[in-house]
Parts: structure tokens; C-alpha cells; sequence
């Protein structure tokens, strides 16, 4: 994402977080809170970054990217964060490239694994991830809002 790009990010990223359930008045979720985080990705773009991808003018898919440093993987790590497709364009293999097209990038950047976290109910996103040799880790995710 450029500043440039920066209006077809926050159309399909907004259009993923209503969609999940996440667009809501409070802080959390809202257009505010999404407004934030793609200034501090455009500020930090060492942090990570929006991958977008493109039909012709149309920004068609979108995933945001942001890195770690893992002890045991010895180097650096993507989580991969809501990554969409829009609905009227899924089943045309646009996730599969795009994904394949990212996954390329973070090789070039050397990074050692990709992380993605998906809902427990979301059993498409997971034979999604299955299907592009993701596995599960043994482990849950824990979070604590500050």
C-alpha cells in the first residue's frame, strides 16, 4: 500500500472487518481505529505492510502483513492479518494468487514463516490456508487489550 492506494486499502479492509463482525461503534473495529493503523503501516513500513492486489484499476484483494522476530525460527516472521476477497469475487483463484504473489515477496524479504489466524468457526479460511500447505500450530492464541 502506497499513499496513493492507501483509499482502495481502507474500502476492502473495511468492507472485510463489517463483514467479520468487527465494524462496531466501539474503539475496536471502528473506522477510526482502521484509519490508525494503515497511517502507522504507511508510517513504519518497516512494521509491515497492506498487500493489495490488483484487475486492471480495481484493487480486488487486500492482506495486511506485519513482522516479527521469532527465537525459534531464527529470524523474521509475517502475521498475516485479514486477508479478503471480496465475496462476488471468491472461487476465482484471486485469494490463491494473491497469497502466491505475497508469499513470493516474503521470501525475497527472507522471512522464515507466515503466520495466519483464523476464527474457529471460519472452516472456508481454513481449508483455504490447508490447501497452501499452512498447518496448525499446537498452540492457542491469547490477547490482552491495553
Amino acid at each position: 500500500m502506497t499513499r496513493e492506494s492507501r483509499p482502495a486499502a481502507l474500502l476492502l479492509l473495511r468492507a472485510y472487518l463489517a463483514e467479520q463482525g468487527r465494524a462496531v461503534e466501539s474503539d475496536a473495529g471502528s473506522d477510526e481505529a482502521l484509519e490508525r493503523a494503515l497511517d502507522l503501516l504507511l508510517g513504519w513500513p518497516e512494521l509491515g505492510f497492506v498487500w493489495l492486489a490488483y484487475e486492471g484499476e480495481e484493487a480486488i484483494a487486500a492482506c495486511v502483513v506485519c513482522f516479527l522476530i521469532s527465537t525459534s525460527a531464527g529470524g523474521l516472521v509475517a502475521k498475516m492479518d485479514d486477508f479478503y476477497v471480496p465475496e462476488t469475487r471468491r472461487g476465482q483463484g484471486i485469494g490463491s494468487a494473491h497469497l502466491g504473489s505475497l508469499q513470493e515477496e516474503l521470501r525475497r524479504m527472507r522471512v522464515r514463516r507466515v503466520d495466519a489466524n483464523v476464527r474457529l468457526r471460519n472452516e472456508g479460511a481454513r481449508r483455504f490456508y490447508e490447501r497452501h500447505a499452512f498447518r496448525t500450530m499446537d498452540e492457542e492464541r491469547f490477547a490482552c487489550t491495553l
